[in-house]
């Protein structure tokens, strides 16, 4: 490993601490010159490092995400192996392609900004640089593509819970993909499969989550200002390492518990606009109903203003409250 990210690793062992060039390089088993040009890297890359004389070096970027300081907080059982970006085009397409290459359940690809951050029905996701949590985990699991509505959903109530322990708000999940907090949007969900063939199952499966942690300097932008919000009002120490461990450890637990489903009862308790009238949309049409609840497919329960009941599987179609 390099000594970039073995220094950053020490750091986030000895955060608040000042460390000597030659504690460091001993540590490392480098030179201190090598233990400068680290320093200098780091710095470029965003990293707020002081040097006081006779001190040393001491990280202090108050919340700066890396696979060192996500992994402090992660069990051994989690078993996921991370890659953490500064920026990246997308979360998503950086894991397809290791997916392409064979690269294992469990891999995540996690950045700090998104250039070309996207949501569900080919939307635009707004991922602004050091104020959010953007992250792709790679699954390979033996199910239908019917099902996978299913990883969207454990996502939404695994995110929905690290939040709430962030935070100490509550929170809701706009059916299927959305987490709420206070009536404002903080997370999307955004799962990517590859089919097989051979079976019609999943090759693999890509989950996308986009986590609004802070808003960002200048607020949202206008198109979205109404509608977005974000997990904690003001920045705090090593909140996305914290949040990013959290989300993985909730989600991991989750999705191999899938066939029975464990995750429901919290997405269920969190059904934003259960009992409320709602719009169905689907293109331009657009379809009145009641929302009841969701099935144990993870299907929205609607009742029709004719009475009539439905189960609706998410696909093409969004949903809102219908106003007064």
């Amino acid at each position: 490993m390099a000594v970039k990210e073995e220094l950053i690793k020490l750091f986030e062992k000895n955060r608040g601490r000042y460390l000597s060039g030659e504690e460091i390089a001993e540590s490392l088993g480098c030179t201190r010159g090598a233990v400068w040009k680290a320093v200098t890297n780091l710095r470029e890359e965003g990293y707020k490092i002081s040097a006081v004389t006779k001190k040393g070096y001491r990280l202090d970027s108050a919340d700066m995400l890396s696979a060192a300081g996500v992994e402090k907080y992660l069990s051994h059982s989690c078993g996921v192996s991370l890659t953490v970006y500064k920026e990246t085009d997308s979360t998503n397409i950086r894991l397809r392609e290791l997916a392409v290459q064979g690269a294992p359940e469990g891999t995540v690809v996690i950045a700090g900004m998104q250039t070309g951050g996207k949501g569900r029905l080919g939307r635009k996701f707004f991922s602004p640089s050091d104020t959010g949590l953007y992250m792709s985990i790679l699954l390979r699991p033996e199910m239908t593509a019917a099902d996978a509505v299913r990883i969207t959903t454990a996502a939404a109530v695994a995110v929905a819970e690290a939040a709430e322990k962030i935070s100490g708000r509550m929170t809701d999940i706009k059916w299927v993909n959305d987490v709420y907090t206070d009536g404002r949007k903080i997370c999307g969900i955004l799962t990517e499969a590859s089919f097989s063939l051979e079976n019609g199952g999943l090759d693999y499966a890509v989950c996308g989550i986009g986590i609004n942690v802070y808003e960002p300097d200048g607020g949202f932008p206008e198109e979205i200002r109404d509608i977005a919000g974000a997990v904690l009002d003001a920045p705090a120490e090593d909140a996305r390492n914290r949040l990013a461990a959290l989300v993985l450890e909730g989600f991991m637990r989750y999705y191999r518990e899938l066939s029975e489903n464990s995750f429901l009862p919290g997405y269920r308790s969190r059904l934003l606009w259960r009992g409320e009238d709602i719009n169905i949309i689907r293109g331009d049409d657009i379809v009145p109903a009641k929302l009841i609840d969701t099935d144990e497919r993870c299907r929205l329960m609607v009742r029709y203003e004719d009475g009539r009941e439905d189960t609706i599987s998410s696909g093409e179609i969004s949903i809102r409250k219908r106003s007064l």
